[in-house]
């Protein structure tokens, strides 16, 4: 195995930035035989693309590095908040005593540093918007990646909503869009930026979670964690190959597409969403082909007018694609990138997940509107989507952990460069920037590192194990930038939302339930578009739903309740004793550390989003992802040897994230919301009413 470049590398080949964005490069052309010659026909073509661009989803060269910083306004109060995503406060203090993040270490001498206690649950969409808005999940609403339609019990994404238009006309198959879809930010709360900017304060938030779409309050923003692909999911991506499908799970999600080599020649479909302007609902697609030159090792791809020459084993820059609406109407942008993985002996070419793109995005990815093109224009297209690492693909065995590193140092790189052009502009007010290429790094790398994992194998420790401390390292590069673009009169705060553990041991959370009888699960798994449990409602006491939570299923409430609202706390007070009670029939070892009652935890509810317990798992176990997403499993507890090794989602005192700041902190024992007071404060503005934060200083 080749050694895989480290997460401090610089763009591997073929992922140049600077590319070059305009107009014409954005819109593929299209011949005059595609486009109506009926003028009426032209109009309503048209209107139909205008106001139906938003339903098309079923779901909702850094030119200035290496210049000096703009001279800050004299005495302006400035903030600079660094989001380092799942640094470990017990790791840093490990790696600081040892020399190993000098940054960090001279900025704890200036201010301090804690471990800093996160949300109940330490999920990053609840625990980022907490810091954001000063409120605990109950009140911003936001407890996991998904919530459930207690009505239905179907599966929707916590953070975003979204709603087809309400009035179309019908036009042979087409269906006219007469009003917009809707796309709507479940988070409440108000942010600390829009405090800000009702005193004239600017500010700039780059990729905060829980943050899309944003909304335009006068902050320069670009979307984070939570922005779907082109259609509409956390990012799917595409796999053509004539050799043999790399995984079960590849093959059931249908990503591969098997493929031949005919005449020098590969034919292929790229898929995008379905086509919501059409009555049949079918699925968009582009053709394009790939000419093999097996000899000398390369193809070129032809799509919409554009050809690229990749060598074997090299990832392409942005190419921008266009789906066909309606005949001679183009969706508005999305991107990707290609990886010719293999020549020989099989072809084999991934596509990453379709990103929107940054220059005519088909949701609002920015506020104001144009500000991702305007950083397009400056930086290059970059990825847009809130998850860009592509864990999937490297668990499915699509990508190697070679390729995998590649593909998180592109992202890593865009980044970085993102980040430096954001520190020369910055003049006056905050500047937020995110980073969660360390969360993800770690996700993945936790088996490299820790020789007691199940999933630890000793070669790739000596290849991979690097990976891990370097998203420490890195980190850690990113503070010693913000220290330099810091003044006198600027205060400097870095943060991670949580902390990391091993995940060792998966617990089937709906098994055990439907074990210990609160649950019956139903003969034949429901099948269909909507993703749920597959449960006789009417047998059932209680359900989990995502990574934490869990649900009764509760008379008034649910659309088909057991529990009567008075027995509510007693049933509530059963099940929670039973989970503390579990143990691994294995080891014997306690599973859960603590279960949270969210009417106790929460100082307020949305009370048809909040779960009514919290599950706090113990050290090394986790919820299984395919509990979370409503299947069941023969076994309760089960090793778990995937490549997602590490975790947070599990009880919040196992994991805190750090707090490092430039001035000198007070409080002991600081939480996420004392983040968003602490701001508030540096600009001289009290926290409001319905924030639980204090000031750290």
């Amino acid at each position: 195995m080749r050694r895989p470049p480290a997460f401090r590398l610089s763009r591997p080949v073929g992922t140049e930035m600077s590319d070059p964005i305009s107009d014409d490069s954005a819109r593929p052309k299209q011949s005059e035989a595609s486009t109506p010659r009926d003028p009426a026909k032209r109009r309503t073509l048209k209107k139909l693309a205008a106001l139906g661009t938003l339903a098309l989803l079923d779901v909702g060269a850094l030119s200035s590095c290496g210049q000096k910083l703009l001279s800050p306004l004299a005495g302006e109060r400035k903030v600079i908040i660094l989001g380092l995503d799942g640094l470990d406060s017990g790791i840093v203090s490990r790696m600081m005593a040892e020399g190993s993040l000098p940054h960090m270490s001279r900025l704890r001498e200036l201010g301090g540093f804690r471990a800093l206690t996160s949300t109940v649950p330490p999920q990053s969409p609840a625990a980022w918007a907490t810091p954001t808005t000063g409120q605990d999940p109950g009140q911003h609403g936001i407890h996991d990646f998904v919530h459930r339609d207690p009505e239905t019990y179907e599966l929707l994404p916590s953070t975003v909503r979204t709603a087809p238009p309400e009035w179309t006309i019908p036009v042979g198959p087409w269906r006219v869009p007469l009003t917009s879809s809707k796309v709507e930010l479940q988070r409440r709360g108000r942010t600390f930026w829009d405090i800000l900017g009702e005193r004239g304060i600017p500010c700039q938030i780059y990729r905060m979670p829980s943050n899309f779409p944003p909304e335009d309050t006068g902050a320069k923003q670009l979307s984070g964690l939570g922005t779907p692909d082109f259609r509409g999911t956390n990012g799917v991506y595409s796999y053509y190959t004539e050799g043999p499908v790399p995984s079960a799970e590849a093959a059931r999600e249908g990503r591969v597409q098997r493929v031949a080599v005919s005449g020098g020649r590969v034919r292929a479909r790229l898929t995008g969403p379905p086509n919501s302007l059409h009555r049949d609902r079918p699925t968009l697609a582009v053709d394009f082909e790939v000419l093999v030159d097996r000899g000398h090792r390369v193809a070129k791809l032809v799509i919409q007018g554009q050809e690229i020459l990749l060598r074997e084993r090299e990832w392409s820059g942005w190419v921008p694609v266009r789906f066909v609406l309606v005949p001679g109407t183009h969706s508005r942008g999305c991107i990707c990138r290609f990886y010719l993985q293999e020549i020989s002996p099989h072809f084999k070419l991934y596509v990453t997940p379709l990103n929107f793109d940054p220059v005519d995005p088909a949701l609002p990815i920015d506020a104001p509107h144009g500000f991702a093109r305007q950083l397009a224009e400056r930086l290059g297209r970059f990825h847009t989507i809130g998850l860009p690492e592509d864990t999937k693909a490297l668990a499915e065995g699509v990508l190697d952990d070679d390729e995998y590193l590649q593909q998180s140092a592109s992202v890593m790189d865009e980044a970085r460069r993102m980040y430096e052009s954001a520190l020369n502009e910055f003049q006056r007010g905050l500047l937020f920037y995110y980073f969660g290429t360390s969360d993800r790094n770690q996700h993945i790398f936790w088996r490299a590192w820790d020789p007691t994992h199940p999933a630890h194998d000793p070669a790739l420790s000596r290849e991979c194990a690097a990976a891990f401390e370097d998203c420490y390292r890195v980190s850690d590069e990113l503070v010693g930038r913000a220290l330099e673009a810091a003044d006198s009169h600027t205060t400097l705060i870095v943060l991670s939302d949580d902390g990391f553990a091993p995940y060792y041991r998966k617990f089937h959370l709906n098994t055990w339930l439907a074990e210990n009888g609160y649950l019956l699960p139903a003969r034949f798994r429901r099948e269909g578009p909507k993703p749920g449990l597959s449960v006789r409602w009417d047998q059932t006491t209680a359900y989990g739903v995502g990574l934490n939570g869990l649900y009764l299923n509760l008379k008034g409430r649910e659309g088909q309740g057991t529990v009567a609202p008075e027995d509510r706390r007693a049933v509530a007070r059963r099940l929670a004793d039973q989970l503390l009670g579990a143990r691994d029939p294995e080891t014997g070892a306690r599973i859960v550390k603590n279960v949270y009652f969210s009417d106790e935890i929460y100082s307020a509810l949305l009370p048809d989003r909040a779960p009514d317990l919290i599950v706090g798992y113990a050290r090394g176990y986790r919820c299984s992802s395919s509990s979370a997403g409503g299947s069941f499993a023969e076994a309760t507890v089960e090793e778990n040897r995937e490549k997602w090794s590490g975790d947070h989602c599990i009880d919040r005192s196992v994991v805190p994230g750090i707090l490092l700041a430039t001035r000198p902190m007070r409080a002991s024992h600081p939480a996420l919301p004392d983040v968003t007071a602490s701001v508030l404060a540096e600009f001289g503005l009290p926290a409001s009413d319905d924030m639980s934060g204090k000031p750290i200083w």
